[in-house]
This record gives C-alpha cells, sequence and structure tokens, in this order.
C-alpha cells in the first residue's frame, strides 16, 4: 500500500527533473503576499519550509527577503544548493521546526503545506514567527475553467483514484480555523499562463508524486495515452497551461 510518506519521498528520485519541469509562480503571487501580510518583503526575515529546488525561495530571494529554507529530502536539497548556494538551507520539517522563537518575519510553505500535518506545523509556524508574522501557504493549481484542462485532470483522477487525496488548496483557510488556535486566513487567487513544449508538459505530469510513485513501467502507458490526447489538442506541439495560484496568509 502506498502511503503518504511514499509520496512526499518520491521527490528525491526526480529532483532534477522537478527543477527543470515544474511551474514557478508569478511575480503578481509576491505582491499579494506583501498585500496580505503588510510589509514588503525586501529585508524581511523569511523561512521557507519544504523548499524542494527553490521554486518558492528564488523569487522570494530575489525580492530582496532574507531567506532560510528548510528541506527534509536530500535530493531535493541538493537540487536547492545548485541553484541557490547563498541561501542558507537546514535540513528539516515544518513538523518539528530547527529554529528558536520569533526568528522570522514570514514562514512560507510553496506547494509544500499538504505534506505536514497541520496541528503541528501551524503551532511550530506561530512559534518561530515574531508578533505580527505572517505564515503564507500557496499552491499552483490547473484552471480547471479550461475545457481541455479539466478533461486531463478527470482522467488522470479516475487512473489514479487511490493517490488523490482531498483538496487542501480550497480547505486550507477552513483547516487553519478549525485549528483551534484564533487565526483569521485571508485568500486571494492569482491567475497565470506559460507555453511549453509538449515534451515538457508530459514530463512535468510525470514529477508529481502520484505518477512518480508507480515507476516507469506503470506509469509510461498513462503518459502515453496523455501524450495523444494533448496533441490532440495543440497539433503545433506548443501547450498552454493555465494556472491559478491559491493563496492563504495568517497573521500571528
Amino acid at each position: 500500500m502506498t502511503t503518504t510518506s511514499d509520496l512526499a519521498t518520491s521527490f528525491d528520485a526526480i529532483a532534477a527533473e522537478y527543477a527543470a519541469l515544474r511551474p514557478t509562480y508569478p511575480p503578481a503571487l509576491y505582491d499579494a503576499v506583501e498585500e496580505l501580510t503588510g510589509r514588503p518583503l525586501a529585508g524581511s526575515a523569511v523561512l521557507d519550509v519544504g523548499a524542494g529546488t527553490g521554486k518558492g525561495a528564488a523569487p522570494l530571494h530575489e525580492r530582496g527577503a532574507r531567506v532560510v529554507a528548510a528541506e527534509p529530502g536530500p535530493g531535493m536539497a541538493a537540487q536547492f544548493r545548485a541553484a541557490l548556494p547563498g541561501v542558507p538551507l537546514v535540513r528539516g520539517s515544518g513538523d518539528a521546526l530547527p529554529f528558536a522563537a520569533g526568528s522570522f518575519d514570514l514562514v512560507t510553505y510553496a506547494q509544500a503545506w499538504h505534506w505536514t500535518d497541520p496541528a503541528r506545523s501551524v503551532p511550530e509556524a506561530l512559534r518561530v514567527l515574531r508578533p505580527g508574522g505572517a505564515l503564507a501557504l500557496w499552491w499552483n493549481v490547473r484552471d480547471r475553467s479550461v475545457r481541455w484542462a479539466d478533461a486531463q485532470e478527470r482522467r488522470l483522477a479516475e487512473r489514479l483514484s487511490e493517490f488523490r487525496r482531498e483538496d487542501i488548496t480550497t480547505t486550507a483557510p477552513a483547516l487553519l480555523r478549525g485549528l483551534g488556535l484564533g487565526l483569521a486566513p485571508a485568500h486571494r487567487e492569482v491567475g497565470w499562463r506559460r507555453t511549453i513544449p509538449l515534451a515538457a508538459h508530459i514530463a512535468n505530469l510525470a514529477t508529481h508524486s502520484w505518477l512518480a510513485v508507480l515507476g516507469p513501467e506503470k506509469s509510461r502507458p498513462i503518459l502515453a495515452a496523455e501524450e495523444a490526447a494533448v496533441r490532440a489538442e495543440f497539433p503545433d506541439g506548443q501547450v498552454t497551461e493555465d494556472y491559478i495560484v491559491r493563496l492563504t496568509v495568517v497573521i500571528r
């Protein structure tokens, strides 16, 4: 039986592909983080948890934040160090952060909070935040108002039903309120798109945990079927992917 731990650790084997293929985040997301937290990123002490290959940390660093990253996986951490050698990185989990109380102005989770136990990770984030600091959670999700993208998500959900879980990207605000910590989440959605070659689109699908954990033999026919379906939509071989970034912020 495949466990949540199996899914989480599957990224280490495909860390290089994750770094090369996964989408980053639009500048408007970071504008929204500044607006909802009420402070500029420049000069802020930021802890990026579950930092992976640095997709979320790199723009924070570029905006002048003093970023420290925490990542439990060795493969992902190696990619992070290669991409952002000047950003401090520690091996650690959001459920037990190895930092002193009141160390940061902002704690972020980019595409990572769903791998934690909220009953542990949220109190830990609040502990390491300074008064008035903020916890920001965000995810890139496919824009399912786009017909072909919705059809793809439905096909994958049917073939991979064993691995699909509740969509925490929409339930995060309610989950945070339900922890009994007096939190008042703010939510924002930011739409954006990118155009990539068909081969890159299919390779990106393979970096998702629920396909990566299957191994090549089982995932190959699923990916081949998706390549044929998407080629019918984009016969020129250039795929436009529409995304929505779902952002939730709480203030300590």
